[in-house]
């Protein structure tokens, strides 16, 4: 537990956004492919998913500047996005070969340490859709006041329906206290069958896992020494030789690859005593596939999405 003035410094600390930008475009083949995966693509309105990601950011008075863990072969691509929003601040930290989600965050909480022992940090990924910004803030304000009691914070989903495609999170108490809006959590569940999805849903105390993060660097730190002390020491020799190329940060490629690959589910939050989630209801999508994409856009009269020119005879429901 975090001493008190800790406490303190954290619950008034802007968040530092740490967007997940990695992939090979294998989700919404063959719109999404290897060069251009669907973060990088306008798939839900005029900005592409990474865009619309950073613009929940661009508050300074809340949130520091963001720092983007890319894949290499993206790097141009995600500077001109920025670019295109006038956005001059972000941090592109590239990784030179994919060791999924736990790495990446443990080089991002480093390198945020090295400035700011007490730095807050929320981890996310690029390619998901937040439908109501006002909730997204609300249920970021509850993680942070967690966060300050030093707990890692996940944000789950309350599900609209029974869904197989998502893993879920039992909660379990409240915190209490000033972290009233958080809960234990009490475990983390696969990806179920619909049966047993559909139990959970009427259970009420599940909800879908967002791969969505929240904590203070030094917990998150330390529980990672603990749990993932050879990853951690990778991350360290990467950070340490790591080196500017133009506008990029390069992590050293030999020391990053020595870690093992690995989720931060897996790694950290299903073997901390310190995991908890808050229940969000801000219209989440992780737009992982084509029916997600049919259910977030509008529809004609006849429930299908007509994107160019189409001509739809006796069709009903599809995405076309």
């Amino acid at each position: 537990m975090p001493r008190t003035t800790e406490t303190r410094k954290t619950r008034g600390s802007k968040v530092h956004p740490v967007i997940l930008s990695g992939g090979v475009g294998t989700r919404l083949w063959p719109l999404s492919r290897a060069n251009l995966p669907k973060q990088l693509l306008p798939l839900v309105g005029e900005e592409t998913l990474l865009q619309a990601t950073v613009r929940r950011f661009v508050d300074r008075t809340r949130f520091h500047a963001p720092m983007i863990i890319a894949n290499d072969d993206h790097r141009f691509v995600i500077a001109e996005q920025l670019r295109q929003m006038a956005i001059d601040d972000a941090a592109i930290v590239l990784e030179p070969v994919g060791r999924n989600t736990a790495p990446a965050a443990a080089a991002a909480a480093l390198i945020l340490a090295e400035e700011d022992p007490e730095a807050v940090m929320m981890v996310l990924p690029s390619d998901h859709m937040i439908g109501d910004s006002a909730a997204f803030r609300t249920c970021l304000d509850h993680a942070a006041q967690a966060a300050a009691a030093g707990h890692l914070l996940t944000f789950g989903v309350v599900p609209d329906r029974p869904s197989t495609e998502y893993g879920y999170i039992r909660r379990g108490d409240a915190l209490g206290g000033e972290a009233e809006a958080a809960h234990a959590v009490d475990r983390f569940v696969e990806k179920p069958d619909t049966k047993t999805a559909a139990a959970f849903v009427a259970a009420g105390d599940y909800l879908w896992n967002s791969g969505m993060f929240l904590f203070a660097v030094g917990a998150f730190l330390d529980e990672f020494a603990a749990l993932q002390p050879e990853m951690l020491a990778a991350c360290r020799r990467a950070v340490a030789a790591r080196r500017r190329d133009l506008d990029f940060i390069r992590l050293d490629a030999d020391a990053f690859a020595a870690a093992p690959g690995n989720s931060i589910d897996y790694a950290v939050m299903e073997k901390t005593g310190r995991a908890a989630v808050v229940p969000a209801r801000f219209g989440w999508s992780d737009v992982g596939a084509w029916d997600a994409l049919w259910r977030l856009a509008d529809k004609d009269a006849q429930g299908n999405v007509l994107i160019g020119d189409v001509t739809a005879v006796d069709v009903q429901d599809s995405y076309i």
